[in-house]
């Protein structure tokens, strides 16, 4: 009896212990990558530091590189422009994205897929393809663009250009993400719901209108929310087609592309660090007033 009271004591550690011991590597993958990073992060935009002078370099400046970043007129210039594309960009895409999956889903019943697959290809291609074709696109003395509207205007070097061209090479690239989310919203609405307003006279504009809309509220939400985390934080699609070392760069750089060149161009990383907290918080508090006005099935009802 003693023996076994003695074995059982080892199986339930190991029955109460096992779960957490199968989990350990994500807990410390999880620390070395993601929770250290973060707070090293705060740590170092408390301080002035290049990192090419290694560790003892670090200063403690305490608030300082938050302060001079908001009243850096390059912040508040690439605070804008984030802003703006977030706008430009981002609303278009949910009103293009939201009637034509509306469109697919009641039209296209034997080709959805391929549709549904042309527009999200542009979604996982690779940036630095989109770039190339854009690239060749707007180019000023051989694009396609300039070649069909008879101009030569410079789209990419020209600041009055730059910023509608960059717009549209994000609006098409996320068209097909959103879309596939309103879709997958519109096939689990009950279909009885539309034969019953077809059989009492409704039309598809109405059914649209007055059952699919109310709806898609969730979903509406849940995409704009994402949409709005995207967008604040753009950087690929500026970055790789406009040059950043030419003067046009500043009517596209966004918040991350000057935290981007404040680390690695200027060394700077106690001050890239500080922006990157400081694009958080803009970030959090947008999505909390989303929240607040759309949560709670889209419509701010608690």
């Amino acid at each position: 009896m003693k023996l076994r009271s003695s074995l059982r004591f080892p199986l339930r550690w190991s029955r109460r212990w096992a779960p957490y011991l199968f989990l350990s590597p994500f807990f410390v993958l999880f620390a070395v990558f993601g929770a250290f990073p973060l707070l090293f992060s705060i740590w170092v935009s408390l301080h002035e530091w290049n990192p090419a002078a290694g560790l003892d370099a670090m200063t403690w400046v305490g608030l300082e590189n938050y302060l001079y970043v908001l009243g850096d007129p390059w912040f508040h210039r690439s605070l804008w422009n984030t802003l703006w594309f977030s706008v430009v960009a981002g609303v278009p895409q949910h009103l293009v994205a939201l009637p034509l999956a509306w469109f697919i889903h009641r039209r296209l019943q034997r080709s959805r897929n391929l549709a549904v697959g042309v527009f999200f290809l542009p979604y996982i291609t690779s940036s630095v393809a989109i770039a190339l074709i854009f690239a060749t696109l707007y180019s000023r003395d051989y694009g396609v663009i300039n070649a069909v509207l008879g101009t030569s205007i410079d789209w990419l070097g020209d600041a009055t250009w730059s910023k509608p061209a960059v717009a549209l090479v994000i609006f098409w690239r996320y068209l097909g993400w959103n879309l596939v989310l309103y879709l997958s919203a519109l096939q689990v609405i009950d279909k009885d719901l539309h034969e019953a307003a077809a059989l009492d006279g409704v039309s598809e504009w109405q059914q649209f209108r007055h059952i699919a809309l109310p709806l898609l509220k969730p979903m509406i939400f849940f995409a704009v929310t994402l949409t709005v985390i995207g967008n604040l934080q753009l950087f690929e699609e500026p970055f790789i087609l406009v040059d950043v070392e030419r003067g046009v760069a500043s009517s596209v750089m966004t918040s991350a592309i000057f935290m981007y060149r404040l680390a690695f161009s200027d060394g700077d990383f106690g001050t890239a660090s500080a922006v990157s907290w400081l694009l958080f918080l803009l970030i959090a508090g947008i999505t909390w007033g989303n929240t607040r006005l759309f949560g709670r099935g889209g419509d701010g009802t608690r």
